[in-house]
C-alpha cells in the first residue's frame, strides 16, 4: 500500500510538471501581443506607450521646426528685427534682407514648404534672389527654417520669432545652395547668428543689459562670425577671450544625443535643461528658467543682477513643450557617413588604433562615444585652457559624442574651433598623451573618425 501510495504522488507530480511546461511552452510561444490581449490590461497599456511615443513624436517635431516659444515679443516687438527684413521700400529700415542675402548669411529654406511650381522656378533662375519682397514671400510660406514670420490681414510683416531649428538643422541643397530638404539636429555651421541680430534696428536691449554702448554690441556680434554663438554672454558679460579672440563656440550637432548625458560643450546640463535655458533666456521666449547656480554674482554677474537665473516668464510657453521636444531630439540618428567619403580599409584600422594604442575609446566609449555616467573632464585632462570651462557652472569639458563627425567640419573642431582640422586634433592628443603615433596611424585614426 505504501509502495503504490508512493507511485501515485510520483505520477501526480510527474503530471503537475508536464501540464506546467505545457503551459510554459505556449505561453512563450505567444506574440507578446497575443498574450496580452488574452490578459487585456497589458496588452492596453502597450498600445498606450505605442502611441503616446507617436504623439511625442509628432509634437516634439513640431516644436523644434515652428515654435517660437513667444520670441516674437522679442525679435519683432523689441528688437525690431522684421523691419530691417522688409527694408525701407516696405516700410521698414534699410536696404532690406533679400534671400541671396539671406542665404550668404547662412539661413536656409525648406524646399518642401514651397509650391512646385515655386521650386520649378527657383532652378530655372527665374525667381528675383535679389528682392528682400521675395524675403518675405518666403517667411509668409513658413518656409524659412528657424524663422517664423508673423503676417497680418493686409499682408503686411508685422514681427519675426526663432525656433530650435535656426541654430540646428540644415538643409541637402537638393534645390539649390541653401535650398533643399530639412537636416534636423544638424548643427548650423553657415549660420551667422551675430550678422543676423546686428542688423536689428534696436539693439539697445542688449547695451542696457550688459552696460555698454550700442556700438560695442555691435562689435561683439559681429566677432562671432559663420557657425557660432555666445549663449553665456549675458550671464557673464566675457565677451572676449584674455587673448582678445571672440568668446562664442560652435554649434553642436542636436542629433545622437540618445543615452548621452550631459548636453553641451561644458556640461551644464541635461538636453531638456539645455532647451528650457535657450527657449527662455537666448531665444527670449516666454517662459520658466531656473537655476540657482547662476546666480553667483563672481562668476556670473549679469544673470545676478538681471535675474535671469529664475525667470518666470508669463503666460509660460516653454515648459510643457519640453518633454516632447526632448524626445524628438533622442529620437535624431547621428547620419551615416555617405558611401565613398572614407577609406573602409583604414577605417578598420583606425577602430584598433582608436580602442587601442590611441587610447580614444577611454573616454569615447562605443557605442555612445561619450562616457556613461558623468561624462565631464578638468580642462588639464584634456590639455586645453579652462577660459569656456570657467564660463560654466562645472568648470570642465563634456566629452562629445562622435557619430556623424564628418557633418560638423565646418569651423573646426572643440569648442572654440581651435582645431581647424582633425589631424590637428589628432597631432594634439598624440603630443599631449604621448601616443608615439605614426603618421599611417594618424591617417588611419582619421579615417575611422569620418566614418563613425
Amino acid at each position: 500500500m505504501r509502495s503504490s501510495s508512493k507511485l501515485r504522488v510520483r505520477l501526480y507530480s510527474l503530471c503537475l510538471i508536464a501540464a506546467l511546461v505545457t503551459v510554459s511552452c505556449t505561453s512563450s510561444e505567444m506574440h507578446p501581443t497575443a498574450m496580452s490581449s488574452a490578459g487585456g490590461q497589458r496588452a492596453g497599456f502597450d498600445e498606450v506607450i505605442a502611441r503616446h511615443a507617436r504623439t511625442m513624436l509628432d509634437e516634439g517635431r513640431q516644436t523644434f521646426r515652428f515654435d517660437t516659444f513667444g520670441s516674437e515679443a522679442f525679435w519683432g516687438g523689441a528688437l525690431q528685427l522684421h523691419r530691417a527684413i522688409v527694408g525701407a521700400k516696405l516700410g521698414g529700415v534699410g536696404p532690406g534682407v533679400s534671400p541671396k542675402t539671406a542665404l550668404a548669411v547662412g539661413l536656409k529654406v525648406d524646399a518642401a514648404a514651397l509650391p512646385a511650381t515655386l521650386v520649378d522656378q527657383i532652378k530655372q533662375g527665374k525667381v528675383d534672389l535679389d528682392d528682400p519682397a521675395t524675403t518675405v514671400a518666403l517667411l509668409k510660406l513658413n518656409a524659412v527654417v528657424g524663422v517664423k514670420g508673423f503676417v497680418n490681414d493686409a499682408g503686411t510683416l508685422t514681427s519675426i520669432g526663432l525656433t530650435c531649428a535656426i541654430c540646428h538643422s540644415t538643409v541637402d541643397d537638393s534645390v539649390s545652395a541653401g535650398i533643399g530638404r530639412r537636416l534636423d539636429g544638424w548643427a548650423a555651421r553657415d549660420l551667422n547668428v551675430g550678422r543676423i541680430v546686428a542688423l536689428a534696428p534696436n539693439l539697445q536691449p542688449f547695451a542696457d543689459l550688459l552696460r555698454v554702448d550700442v556700438p560695442t554690441v555691435k562689435k561683439v556680434l559681429e566677432s562671432w562670425g559663420p557657425g557660432r554663438f555666445d549663449a553665456e554672454l549675458d550671464k557673464d558679460g566675457k565677451a572676449f577671450r584674455p587673448d582678445g579672440k571672440q568668446a562664442g563656440t560652435l554649434m553642436p550637432p542636436a542629433f545622437g544625443l540618445a543615452g548621452v548625458n550631459l548636453h553641451t560643450w561644458t556640461g551644464f546640463g541635461s538636453v531638456p535643461y539645455w532647451n528650457a535655458f535657450v527657449a527662455v533666456t537666448e531665444m527670449h521666449g516666454s517662459g520658466v528658467y531656473f537655476d540657482a547656480r547662476l546666480k553667483d554674482p563672481g562668476q556670473f554677474p549679469v544673470a545676478a543682477r538681471s535675474g535671469s537665473w529664475n525667470t518666470r516668464g508669463t503666460p509660460d510657453k516653454v515648459t510643457a513643450k519640453l518633454a516632447a521636444l526632448h524626445f524628438y531630439q533622442l529620437a535624431i540618428p547621428a547620419p551615416e557617413p555617405p558611401a565613398g567619403s572614407f577609406d573602409a580599409r583604414a577605417f578598420e584600422r583606425g577602430k584598433v588604433l582608436f580602442e587601442g594604442k590611441a587610447r580614444c575609446a577611454t573616454c569615447h566609449v562605443p557605442p555612445l562615444y561619450t562616457e556613461p555616467g558623468n561624462n565631464l573632464h578638468a580642462p588639464s585632462e584634456i590639455g586645453v585652457d579652462s577660459f569656456q570651462a570657467d564660463r560654466s557652472p562645472t568648470h570642465a569639458y563634456r566629452t562629445a559624442p562622435l557619430r556623424g563627425l564628418w557633418t560638423h567640419q565646418k569651423g573646426g573642431f572643440y569648442h572654440d574651433g581651435r582645431f581647424a582640422t582633425l589631424r590637428d586634433v589628432v597631432n594634439h592628443y598624440d603630443g599631449f598623451l604621448r601616443l608615439g603615433l605614426t603618421e599611417q596611424e594618424k591617417n588611419d585614426l582619421i579615417q575611422h573618425l569620418l566614418g563613425l
